[in-house]
């Protein structure tokens, strides 16, 4: 098993996981290792041709995790076509990095995770930090073997969330935290500023969610905030413990799956899901409760 210097570097800002995040550094000293194989997954689908770090291959986050017919992820057959395109095996360390700050980097994560790919991590800083350190860029599209990768059955179980669930969540008063921009919570907004005002017909947010945008998880430079950083947003000010079963939610389960993974891995909380519905499928059903 790899051992990152990035363990180090996470265990100084005091995560729970920090075995789940790797930093530039980590990753510029492990472009040639088999072992490892590095994914770009963007919001800007055309960034990874315009040049990636050496050695990476892409994953579209529409066109690679999600069913062409029904609104679902791709099945396990096609998982494991995936991965074997992209020469990733069972025991292969994925990491993940991404614009945006790793926001579909994370979602990628989350999706892999549903499968249950042992190690995944993130970039810390992702591709901002990258660029900004100077460090390589190309556009020479990498070619491995294929893998043998196995089918594995897909648990939506503990990391996905579904609209029965966070009916049963209001019922019970549990925890939901919309990672949306205040503007969109407050339901002045369908989408973030400057996107197109579309998916939903309703605007608001589900009723007892609390509002803590995904961003605010993050440090000018793209990298994460430190556990201390995070305790007082999640916990100081939003309310949230460990020991709580939480549900967060964006637009359609991007942004909120960001949020998961500050709160499972960074954080350390074991009952965190992600309902990949969110606003796109709340704000449009009939008679679904809504507050503003």
């Amino acid at each position: 098993m790899t051992q990152p210097i990035a363990d180090v570097l996470a265990k100084t800002k005091g995560y729970a996981h920090p075995e789940a995040l790797v930093s530039t550094e980590w990753v510029a000293q492990h472009l040639d290792d088999p072992n490892v194989r590095i994914v770009e997954s963007n919001e800007d689908v055309l960034l990874y041709d315009l040049g990636h770090i050496p050695g990476a291959v892409k994953i579209d986050w529409h066109t690679d995790l999600q069913d062409p017919l029904v609104r679902d992820y791709l099945d396990a057959e096609g998982f494991a076509r995936l991965c074997r395109a992209r020469g990733i095996g069972e025991r292969t360390t994925v990491v993940f990095y991404g614009d945006k700050n790793n926001w579909w980097a994370c979602y990628a994560f989350w999706v892999f995770k549903l499968f249950g790919h042992p190690d995944c991590r993130i970039m810390d800083g992702g591709r901002k930090k990258w660029e900004a350190e100077g460090r390589p860029l190309t556009r020479e599209v990498p070619q491995y073997p294929p893998s043998d990768y196995p089918v594995r059955s897909r648990d939506d179980a503990a990391i996905r969330a579904f609209r029965e669930d966070v009916e049963a969540h209001i019922e019970a008063g549990k925890p939901l935290v919309d990672v949306r921009s205040p503007q969109e919570y407050r339901g002045e907004l369908l989408h973030m500023p400057d996107y197109p005002q579309e998916g939903a017909l309703r605007g608001g947010h589900i009723p007892g969610a609390r509002n803590v945008p995904w961003a605010r998880a993050v440090n000018e430079d793209g990298t994460f905030k430190s556990a201390e950083e995070l305790r007082r947003i999640y916990e100081q000010e939003a309310g949230l413990r460990p020991d709580q079963d939480i549900i967060a939610y964006c637009r359609i389960g991007e942004r909120s799956s960001h949020t998961w993974f500050v709160l499972k891995y960074l954080l350390g909380y074991d009952k965190v899901r992600n309902y990949d519905g969110s606003w796109t499928e709340w704000g449009n059903l009939v008679r679904a409760p809504i507050e503003r």
